[in-house]
């Protein structure tokens, strides 16, 4: 015999208040994704790049950037390339870059630079050989569905 017995109604209560929990953030997750870049930029975005000119763009996977208060990262193509900046909110100013050297020994420059464009972010991503553009959105969360096993 168990050193504590939970009531049949201690554990209905403790299940609908974890179901109203996951509830109220998926809403509110929900209110975050419509509110407008510019307003609320910290956070996760994704997106893929798409090519203009050049060759050797990372279009092949999804690219992340993420932006918290001091610092921002933009991932291309979620690899093992981490551009960094420091994000300016007042001035909606989104900069990431890195700087490599080539085989050559001469500077390799990687650019990333964003501005916010209503519910998304806009961005342009250039190397020497590569220049792209993209659209982030905040990434979907199926916490709720996967509970659920709804997919």
């Amino acid at each position: 015999m168990p050193f504590f017995r939970v009531s049949e109604k201690a554990s209905s209560w403790r299940i609908f208040t974890m179901a109203g929990l996951m509830l109220s953030s998926a809403w509110a997750h929900t209110a975050a994704a419509a509110s407008l870049a510019a307003n609320d930029p910290y956070g996760d975005w994704v997106g893929t790049l798409v090519a203009e000119k050049g060759h050797n763009c990372p279009t092949y996977a999804q690219s992340l950037m993420q932006i918290e208060p001091h610092r921002m990262v933009f991932v291309p193509a979620t690899g093992s390339l981490i551009l960094r900046g420091v994000p300016n909110k007042a001035t909606q100013h989104y900069h990431a870059q890195l700087l490599l050297e080539d085989a050559a020994h001469k500077p390799l420059p990687i650019v990333f630079e964003a501005h916010p464009s209503g519910t998304t972010f806009e961005g342009v991503y250039g190397t020497p050989e590569c220049r792209a553009h993209i659209t982030l959105t905040r990434p979907e969360h199926n916490a709720w569905k996967n509970f659920l096993d709804i997919n």
